[in-house]
């Protein structure tokens, strides 16, 4: 391809509208332009790159045995109503009418539709295994989309479902796509780490996510550097304390109870400042609804409670109480919530581990305007259970192993889920099985984000100049430069060009009536893995120089008729290091 006639105009300044570094180089790079928050156009680089990571997906997920198909992207409401998500999805679901009234939304993904689709077309266990997959536009009314391609309300997901007859099958099909997403992203590029996960909004049991660590990613996930333990925030445990069984098998004394007025004064920051105490030394009462039970759940106060923990801990949903029913358990508006006496109105008491160590500590009075200070668990109000149910942090027991937790930013690019019946059940979607009875089928489903990989790629892999592509998904595998724009240097560097697409090696000539400057920093910018520079030293020695994009302080300086032998050279170099362990 010829740079002067490629639709490119590469930025100088930073974009306003930019925060995250990818975001920032995707736009001076001229690979996306915005058309809306969180909508974007993908300009001829960044298809070039897509559609390099879409082959890699696609030839993988055939490998694996899955099929290839194409759902509709309007989805009528009837099937989301079915499950329960069209209301359960919540603000994310783009919702839209027809001229007939009917109600339809933009699919975020695409579960109901290939449970239908299944159910219409798999009526006997002889047809399973089977897992159809998609590569398609995605839509996700996001609230505050940011990052560019990190999290945009429109964006190209692969989205895979597997339908089983039994345990058996769904465990080896989620394996089979766990391998295959193993691959996919080590021939990305990508240095992924894979770790357990919340089900979230899609439901299931089993669940693993594959994770980039990148300074301004916006999941968290918690490492043990020791036995390599890692989990999502919603899912990471934690080791119970030590000295725990001690602590809660000794005597509560402490200071005597006292209520303190405290008018107006409901969040942790402001009870704590009002006396004078570290927001450690207060202890949270929340008050959720578990399928119908009321139970109380404390954390300390510089603590945040995980609701995942909590339903897993109960085995039921659970919902945090509204205002009107916590005004009628405790006699008191939000925010003086306390432990004391929920116990004799049949309340069910539940304490994070770190209560336990906790002496003379602050609670809401079950008063308005009012905290008991000094208060002591076991003297003055009894504990049901003591479990893990805040969200682990920095330095935390690892729960595999004696070492400790390390909080890492990261970008997710890939879900792995076991649903189980979570979508047959509801949507009476069954099969005929060996022994004649109708069962439902066994789901599983598997996601990629095909477009925030571009964008989780350059965050993790740029320098101060821009992009370094990993060969795999480059828009271009050779960038040829001359710093002249006419004579002997154009015309070495033209026969260069033409010998290098003969040799299948994709590659681009700057070829514009530029300065030398210019088209360096260019050059840099849109991260090219292999540099071709013809200059001066063409002239002196009739040598061009050769240098890696990550490593352009060390250029190879070549005869004019090694440059393609040597270019295919590094080719194979830089595709062989992406799957070290293959062929």
């Amino acid at each position: 391809m010829r740079l002067s006639q490629m639709f490119f105009v590469s930025l100088r300044e930073v974009p306003a509208e930019a925060e995250l570094v990818s975001h920032k180089l995707l736009l001076r790079a001229c690979f996306i332009r915005k058309l809306a928050a969180g909508v974007y156009t993908y300009l001829p680089l960044a298809w070039r790159s897509l559609l390099k990571i879409i082959g890699i997906v696609r030839e993988e997920m055939n490998k694996s045995g899955a099929q290839e198909v194409l759902m509709p992207f309007i989805h009528p409401a009837e099937l989301w109503q079915e499950t329960g998500r069209w209301d359960e999805y919540g603000d994310l679901l783009m919702k839209l009418q027809d001229r007939q009234g009917r109600w339809f939304c933009l699919g975020p993904t695409h579960e109901e539709p290939i449970t239908d689709l299944a159910r219409q077309l798999i009526k006997s266990y002889r047809q399973l295994p089977i897992n159809l997959y998609q590569i398609a536009t995605k839509f996700r009314d996001e609230l505050r989309p940011r990052g560019g391609l990190i999290r945009a309300r429109e964006f190209i997901m692969k989205d895979a479902y597997s339908f089983d007859r039994n345990e058996e099958g769904l465990e080896q099909s989620f394996e089979a796509m766990r391998q295959a997403y193993i691959r996919i992203f080590r021939r990305c590029g990508l240095p992924f780490i894979i770790v357990e996960a919340e089900a979230g909004a899609i439901g299931g049991t089993e669940n693993l996510e594959f994770m980039v660590i990148a300074e301004n990613g916006e999941d968290r996930l918690l490492r043990c550097s020791k036995c390599g333990y890692a989990a999502n925030r919603e899912r990471a445990e934690r080791r119970k304390p030590k000295g725990f069984e001690e602590v809660v098998n000794s005597r509560r004394e402490g200071e005597n109870l006292k209520k303190v007025i405290t008018p107006n004064q409901r969040t942790v920051e402001e009870v704590s400042a009002f006396l004078k105490v570290k927001p450690s030394q207060l202890v949270k009462t929340l008050i959720y609804v578990a399928d119908g039970e009321i139970v109380a759940a404390m954390v300390r106060g510089d603590h945040e409670l995980n609701e995942a923990k909590l339903a897993r801990l109960l085995g039921k949903k659970v919902a945090m109480a509204d205002a009107a029913t916590i005004e009628n358990l405790t006699n008191a508006p939000v925010g003086f919530s306390g432990p004391l006496g929920l116990k004799d109105k049949g309340v069910k008491l539940l304490a994070d581990y770190d209560i336990a160590f906790m002496r003379d500590f602050v609670v809401g009075a079950n008063e308005a305007d009012a905290h008991l200070v000094n208060v002591n668990w076991g003297r003055d109000f009894p504990i049901d259970q003591f479990a893990d149910l805040r969200f682990a942090e920095q330095g935390d027991g690892c729960p595999k192993c004696e070492g400790n937790l390390e909080i890492h930013n990261a970008i997710e690019v890939g879900h792995i889920f076991k649903l189980g019946t979570r979508y047959s059940e509801p949507m009476k979607a069954t099969f005929v099985d060996e022994d004649g009875k109708e069962k439902f089928f066994l789901m599983g489903c598997y996601g990629i984000g095909i477009s925030r990989i571009l964008s989780t790629i350059v965050e993790v892999s740029h320098d101060e100049d821009g992009i370094i592509f990993p060969i795999s998904i480059a828009p271009f595998e050779g960038w040829v430069l001359p710093i002249e724009n006419e004579g002997e240097l154009m015309e070495v560097a033209e026969r260069i060009y033409a010998d290098l697409k003969s040799a299948n090696v994709e590659t681009v000539i700057d070829d514009r009536d530029e300065r030398a400057g210019v088209k360096f920093k260019d050059m840099d910018l849109v991260g090219v893995p292999i540099q071709i520079v013809v200059g001066r030293t063409v002239r002196e020695r009739s040598e061009v120089e050769i240098r890696l994009r990550r490593d352009r302080s060390n250029p190879t300086y070549v005869p004019i008729d090694k440059v393609v032998e040597t270019v295919c050279q590094l080719k194979r170099q830089l595709f062989a290091e992406l799957l070290p362990d293959e062929n």
